[in-house]
């Protein structure tokens, strides 16, 4: 099991740095198009829609490593006010449905990449990119996003993690 662990968040941070890098890129493609446009007064035609997917990508790509760090927004005030006990299933139900809810749109997207692909689908616009290529970064961000959430499922069963990573006043 702590192999598994090791390698699913291994495989979310490699998402974190893949995201990161995805949103410097596109920083750097929006100051070239600036150039380009602006300077050279010459017209863009691939640097819209690759800001566009990459930024979309990096959405996808690195939410398991937010989850991993939760750095994600939440409200936690219910939490706080719980007991242990009520902590520990609220957030059992809490993991069991987001762990659901992230398969199924895996499977989905999965399906949605799979068409883009036997179907050869292009873009509309001038570039005319393969969307499985920017539609590829769905089912694989949902899909270590579902097993980064098989993870904190196996930790707080295990009792490795606390609920909501809240530790109990005993324990402090």
């Amino acid at each position: 099991m702590d192999r598994f662990i090791r390698a699913v968040r291994l495989a979310s941070q490699l998402c974190g740095f893949t995201a990161a890098a995805l949103i410097g890129l596109g920083v750097i493609v929006v100051c070239e198009m600036v150039f380009v446009r602006f300077v050279l007064n010459e017209n863009t035609i691939w640097q819209t829609d690759f800001v566009t997917f990459s930024l979309v990508a990096a959405t996808f790509v690195g939410s398991p490593y937010v989850l991993m760090t939760r750095g994600h927004v939440n409200v936690d005030v219910l939490p706080h006010h719980l007991g242990p006990r009520a902590r520990y299933w609220l957030a059992l139900a809490s993991t069991l449905m987001a762990l659901a809810f992230c398969a199924v749109m895996t499977v989905l997207t999965w399906q949605y990449w799979r068409q883009a692909w036997n179907e050869h689908w292009l873009s509309n616009t001038m570039w005319r990119v393969r969307l499985w290529i920017p539609y590829a970064s769905m089912p694989i961000g949902l899909g270590i996003l579902t097993l980064q959430y098989v993870v904190e499922l196996a930790c707080l069963v295990t009792g490795r993690e606390p609920p909501f990573g809240i530790r109990s006043e005993a324990a402090r």
